[in-house]
């Protein structure tokens, strides 16, 4: 008996697949909880998981909720910065054209 309850306890959750595709917040959501779900190796996270999306597919908690639970297991897959906020670098128009136009010209005179 103490071997049963061993081997339950160390058998994964099984991923679900309950993703609907004509719901795009859900489905989105879903393809988060997916990519999340792949990259976790511990079953506590796995069945953690498993409850989030289970309870936000039964409308028991919304998106926000569900982000914030699960935005504690993404890692480091999100580049961060400051206040928890993603890194966005930005380029003027004419930095741009600038190199764009220096990359074109040292192009025609490599030939």
């Amino acid at each position: 008996m103490v071997e049963e309850s061993e081997n339950k306890e160390s058998v994964s959750p099984e991923k679900l697949l309950i993703d609907d595709p004509s719901n795009f917040q859900f489905h989105a959501a879903y393809l988060t909880y997916s990519d999340i779900y792949d990259k976790t190796t511990t079953p506590e996270t796995k069945k953690q998981l498993n409850q989030n999306i289970t309870a936000l597919r039964e409308n028991q908690m919304d998106y926000q909720t569900f982000y914030t639970k699960i935005d504690q297991f993404r890692g480091e897959s999100i580049p961060r910065h400051g206040f928890g906020r993603a890194i966005i670098k930005t380029q003027k128009k004419r930095e741009w054209r600038r190199k764009t136009q220096k990359h074109e010209r040292i192009g025609r005179h490599k030939k």
